[in-house]
C-alpha cells in the first residue's frame, strides 16, 4: 500500500496530523510494523560536492551567492576525493552517500562527466548513491541511471501555496518535473520537506498531499526542520519544538506505508527521547556524520551510542532493492578517447623535435 487510502484528503490528513500526540505515534508505529523492520534505521551520509555559488533565492539556504552566510564557495570535489569519502564513511556504518552540489540545473560539461564518474565509483563500493544537483532533464536523468544512480533527491520543501514565500528562482512545477524526468529514467524518488519556515499547519499537509497527488509517491520522504543560518532571510526563525517533528513523521508514515521516512535535518535540536519517538512513529533512516552539506548534524559517536541504548541496527545497502548496474557511458568513453588521441599527437610532436634537434629560442630579459 504506497498510499494509505483512508487519509487521501486535505480534511482527512489534518484531522491525522491533529490527533493526541500518542494515539498519532502508536498508529504510525502499527502501520510501520507492518511494512518494514521497526528495528532497522539507515545510516546515510551527505557530502557537498560542490559548495556555495548557487543562483538561487531559496530562503533558508545558507548556498545561495546573494545572501552573505559564512559558507565558502568550493568548486567540485575530484572523483577521487569522493571515493575516499564514501570509504570512510562506509566504514563508519553508513550504507547510502548522498552527494549535493549546489547547482540551479545540471549542465552538460565535464563537472557533469566528474559526477557520472563519482556515481559509477561509490556504486561500486557496494553503497546506495543518491544525487540532489538540481533540476535535470530526462537524458540527463537516463546517464545517471546508467552510472548506477539509485536515488534522485528533488525537495518540494514545501506546499505549492507556500511556496512562492520562500522561493522566487525556481516554479513548484519545475521541482515536479523533475522528479518525474528522475521516475521515467528508473531512478528511485527521494522528496521531502523543510517545517519551520513560518509555514501553517495546513502547508505541512499541502505538501503530503503533492505527493498523494502523484501516480506513485516518493520511495523516500526526508523530513526536515529548518536550521536557521545567519544571513539568509529565515535567520531569525523560531526553532520549532520536537513534538512538531515527531507528529509530521507520524503522519507521513501513516499517509504512504511504504515509503522510508528519513528523519533529516535539525537532529541536534532533539535529545534521544524525541529521536526515540520518531523511530518508534516510523522514521527508518538518518543522515550520519558531523555536517549535513554545510550545516551541523551529530557525530558518527552519538549515533553509534544511541543505536545501542536503543537496539537499533543499521539498514544494509540495497534492502529496499536491487543493486543499479553500471553501463558504460558514452560521452565520457568519447572525451576520454579524444583526450588520449591528443596527449599522444601532443608526445608525437615533443619526439619529432628532439629527433631534429630543435630547441626553444632563448630570450635573456635584461
Amino acid at each position: 500500500m504506497k498510499v494509505n487510502p483512508n487519509y487521501n484528503s486535505r480534511e482527512k490528513l489534518l484531522e491525522l496530523y491533529n490527533k493526541p500526540l500518542l494515539e498519532l505515534v502508536f498508529e504510525a508505529a502499527t502501520i510501520h510494523r507492518q511494512y518494514h523492520n521497526p528495528r532497522e534505521v539507515q545510516m546515510s551520509s551527505l557530502l557537498s560536492i560542490k559548495t556555495g555559488g548557487c543562483s538561487e533565492d531559496c530562503g533558508y539556504c545558507p548556498q545561495a551567492a546573494r545572501y552573505s552566510t559564512n559558507i565558502e564557495a568550493h568548486k567540485l570535489m575530484t572523483v577521487d576525493s569522493v571515493i575516499e569519502q564514501a570509504k570512510n564513511a562506509k566504514a563508519n556504518g553508513s550504507s547510502r552517500l548522498c552527494m549535493g552540489a549546489a547547482w540551479r540545473e545540471v549542465r552538460d560539461n565535464k563537472d557533469f562527466d566528474n559526477v557520472i564518474e563519482m556515481v559509477q565509483a561509490v556504486n561500486d563500493l557496494d553503497m546506495e548513491v543518491c544525487c540532489t544537483l538540481g533540476m535535470m532533464n530526462e537524458d540527463q536523468a537516463v546517464r545517471l541511471k546508467n552510472a548506477g544512480l539509485f536515488a534522485y533527491n528533488h525537495n518540494l520543501d514545501s506546499s505549492k501555496e507556500f511556496y512562492g514565500d520562500v522561493i522566487s528562482t525556481r516554479e513548484y512545477e519545475d521541482r515536479l518535473n523533475t522528479i518525474e524526468n528522475a521516475r521515467k529514467a528508473g531512478i528511485t524518488v527521494c522528496s521531502g520537506g523543510i517545517i519551520g519556515m513560518g509555514e501553517a499547519v495546513e502547508d505541512r499537509i499541502g505538501l503530503l498531499m503533492s505527493y498523494m497527488e502523484m501516480e506513485t509517491p516518493p520511495e523516500s520522504i526526508p523530513i526536515n526542520a529548518l536550521v536557521a543560518v545567519e544571513g539568509t532571510p529565515l535567520e531569525d526563525q523560531k526553532p520549532i519544538e520536537q513534538w512538531e517533528m515527531i507528529r509530521m513523521v507520524a503522519t507521513t508514515r501513516i499517509a504512504f506505508p511504504e515509503s522510508v521516512v528519513r528523519l533529516s535535518a535539525g537532529r541536534t535540536k532533539m535529545n534521544m527521547e524525541g529521536q526515540a519517538l520518531c523511530f518508534m512513529a516510523g522514521a527508518s533512516s538518518i543522515f550520519a556524520g558531523d555536517k549535513l552539506l554545510t550545516t551541523p548534524n551529530p557525530e558518527f559517536n552519538e549515533d553509534k551510542e544511541m543505536f545501542d541504548i536503543l537496539g537499533l541496527i543499521p539498514k544494509a545497502a540495497f534492502a529496499d532493492g536491487e543493486k543499479p548496474v553500471t553501463i558504460p557511458d558514452e560521452k565520457i568513453l568519447e572525451r576520454k578517447r579524444k583526450e588520449a588521441e591528443r596527449q599522444a599527437e601532443v608526445e608525437a610532436a615533443s619526439a619529432k623535435a628532439k629527433e631534429e634537434g630543435f630547441e626553444p629560442r632563448k630570450i635573456t630579459i635584461a
